[in-house]
Order: structure tokens, then C-alpha cells, then sequence
């Protein structure tokens, strides 16, 4: 068997919306500018009068036996890699040689060690794991040893919900708990530009979920790279009465001596590494004991072969692995072979899930506030056309 093609399938939809679907945007790096402080854009497709209308790129890969492998949605960037960059290293290769396939992709991309080539390296990885299980007629959490548990507790990403209309956070934040979410994470709106104003902002959104959740609920809050060591210093005094179970991505990835400052610095725990690659670029943060919380995403960081690796790294030295969740349903094939010690939760992106599993025929959704497995073979990306306003083959 070997592989005899790599197609990126091209789908478009408008997805019914109750109102907006992106509410509010999150706090960035680039805020310190102010014309780029005041803008409130968002990403992943268009707000129309007809709901939100986006494209979706799939990875598709197909041996000569009939078999197919699926992965994604990617965006169109990382689409053209995989076709003009990846596709000659795949093409007449064995799709069982996973491994092989890895480091060949990686060696290759000697420019491409971050970003993009490792979201497109990362999508590859991920089709042929659900090609393999395809193959196998098995869930790939089944080929990695798993599952651990019957059930893996989810939390509430709360990304795109408003954070600055205090009444509609509380009312959230109390609906998602009785949804049975065991968790729930909120993103900061304001960094260090915004002044004295958005730090009150800022502790305001913590003081008005912990009163709404009550006590003995987690919760966590994202600052999305978007801060810095004494604006944090000074965040984490402001809210620490509140008990966050951890503050997120307090500086862009690079900062890495900023994270291990703040982390012998604060009580309050950290957690990071969604916008770092590899197991090199993640071994920097551990090594350094820069972390208490590490979060590979799975079709960024390098695939889901790549965050194995990560995890056991992290396991070895004791520490939490939950990957960021932009990639539920291969995450949940992660979530189900670790040991809940090490993996307690998994992060549901509730706005971006809609999104991207808007094609999925069964998308990971919680129910009572925990995802269950089922055996549908490979990771699950079995995708519904008729919902699709278009489909057609690129770069093929």
C-alpha cells in the first residue's frame, strides 16, 4: 500500500447564527498600538444577515487500496504547503511509516520549523493517523493503548463571548455551569496599553465569573501573549482573592525567562505553549520550569505523533499536558490515552468548535459537561457535504 494522492478538498458554508457569532475579540500582542487596540475584527470566515459564512480546507490523503485519511479544516496558507511542499515528500511512501513520514517532512522544511510548514506538517500527521485507523477499522485513541477512562471532563472556552458586558458574562458563566462544564476559561480583553481603566476591566471579568460560578469551580483566564512581567505581577495581586486555577500565555512564546520569572514570582499556577512547536521548542519551557500547565495544539504544534512525544516529556517531569483545543477530535484521541492525572480536562472551544467541525458527521460536543468516545474508525473525520454551499478539489 502505498500513497498515490494529497488533495486539499475546498468547502464553503454559512453557518446559522443566533446574532453575531464572534461577540467580543481577545486581548493581542499587537494591542500595544493603538490603532490596532480599538479595532474589534474577527477571524475564520464573515458575519453575514444569513449567519456566519466561512471556507474550510481539508487534507485528503488516499492510497492505492481506496483508503483515505482525513484532516482539518486548515487554512488556505497552510492548504498550499501541504500541496506544493509536502505532497512530493508523501507521494508513493507507505502511509503505516509514520515516523519516517515525520522526520522526512521536518528535515525537509529546514525554514520551517515554527508556523505555518508545522501547521501543514501537523495536518499530514494527523490525516494518516485517521487513514491508519481507517485501516485497522479502529479508533486511533484504540492503536495508541487507549482509552484510560470512559469520559474525559471538558472546560468552557469562552472565547468570543462579550467580557466587557458584566450582565452577560455573569449570565454565561452560570449557563455553562449548569450545561455541566466542569471548568470554564475567559479571555482578557485589555493588556498593559489600556491603562489603570483595563486593569480594573480586567479584574472586574475574574471578581464577575468566581461570584457567578460560585466557589469550587475552576477557573482560568487567557491573556493571549499579550502582557508582561510587571503587568502581570500586578494582575495576579488584583485577582488572587479570586483564586484563578491558572493565568494563560502571559507573553508571547520567545519570553520564555518572562514565564519563569512570574512563575517563581505568583501563586497563581501558569499555563502555555500553544504557539510554541515541537518537542524542541516545548522542551525550552520545561526544562527552564517555566510552566505548570503545558498546551501543544495538535494541528500546530507538529500532529498528534508530536504531542505524544511532548506529553511524555511533560509527564517525566510531572506536569499537567492539555493540549489547546482548536482540534477536538483528534485532542479527545490524546485525552483518552493519558492518565487522568496528567490530562484532567479538555479544553472546548465552544464558538471555534462550531466552526470547525460545522462538516463533521459526529463532532466532539460535550454532554453534561464530558466528551465520550465512540468506535468510529480512525479520528473521526467523517464530513457531511450536503451542508456544504460549495465543495471542489484544490491543488490537486
Amino acid at each position: 500500500m502505498v500513497i498515490t494522492d494529497i488533495r486539499l478538498r475546498r468547502v464553503r458554508a454559512t453557518m446559522p447564527t443566533d446574532g453575531d457569532h464572534w461577540e467580543e475579540r481577545l486581548v493581542r500582542p499587537i494591542d500595544v498600538y493603538p490603532e490596532y487596540r480599538t479595532r474589534d475584527d474577527h477571524e475564520g470566515g464573515v458575519q453575514t444577515p444569513d449567519g456566519f459564512a466561512f471556507i474550510a480546507h481539508f487534507v485528503e490523503i488516499e492510497t492505492d487500496d481506496g483508503l483515505l485519511g482525513r484532516a482539518g479544516p486548515v487554512p488556505e496558507t497552510v492548504a498550499w504547503i501541504v500541496a506544493r511542499e509536502l505532497r512530493p515528500l508523501l507521494t508513493g511512501q507507505d502511509p503505516i511509516a509514520g515516523e519516517k513520514l515525520w522526520d522526512q517532512m521536518h528535515r525537509a522544511q529546514v525554514h520551517g520549523r515554527q508556523g505555518a510548514t508545522m501547521l501543514a506538517i501537523s495536518a499530514v500527521d494527523c490525516a494518516l493517523w485517521d487513514l491508519r485507523g481507517r485501516l485497522l477499522g479502529q479508533p486511533v485513541y484504540r492503536l495508541l493503548g487507549g482509552p484510560t477512562r470512559d469520559e474525559v471532563p471538558a472546560y468552557a472556552s469562552m472565547l468570543g463571548f462579550s467580557v466587557r458586558d458584566l450582565d452577560r458574562v455573569r449570565a454565561r458563566a452560570i449557563e455553562y455551569k449548569k450545561r455541566g462544564y466542569r471548568a470554564q476559561k475567559w479571555f482578557f480583553r485589555h493588556g498593559p496599553a489600556s491603562g489603570y481603566e483595563g486593569l480594573r476591566a480586567n479584574v472586574d471579568l475574574v471578581r464577575t465569573v468566581r461570584e457567578a460560578v460560585g466557589e469550587d469551580y475552576d477557573i482560568m483566564f487567557d491573556c493571549w501573549q499579550s502582557m508582561d512581567v510587571s503587568y502581570v505581577t500586578e494582575l495576579a495581586a488584583r485577582i488572587a482573592p479570586y483564586r484563578p486555577r491558572w493565568l494563560e500565555e502571559v507573553a508571547m512564546p520567545d519570553r520564555i525567562d518572562s514565564y519563569r520569572e512570574l512563575r517563581q514570582r505568583l501563586r497563581i499556577p501558569l499555563a502555555g505553549g500553544e504557539h510554541e512547536y515541537t518537542r524542541w521548542g516545548m522542551r525550552r519551557f520545561i526544562d527552564t520550569g517555566a510552566l505548570d500547565v503545558v498546551q501543544p495544539d495538535i494541528y500546530w504544534c507538529g500532529g498528534l505523533s508530536e504531542t505524544l512525544k511532548i506529553a511524555a516529556y511533560a509527564t517525566a517531569h510531572d506536569l499537567v499536558t492539555i493540549p489547546h483545543g482548536h482540534s477536538a477530535a483528534a485532542t479527545l484521541h490524546f485525552s483518552l490515552t493519558q492518565s487522568p492525572m496528567h490530562t484532567p480536562y479538555q479544553e472546548h472551544l465552544v464558538k471555534w468548535n462550531a466552526i470547525h467541525q460545522f462538516f463533521l458527521v459526529n463532532p466532539v460536543e460535550p454532554v453534561d459537561g464530558v466528551l465520550r468516545p465512540n468506535d468510529e474508525p480512525g479520528l473521526g473525520m467523517e464530513i457531511d457535504l450536503s451542508r456544504a454551499d460549495a465543495d471542489e478539489i484544490v491543488f490537486a
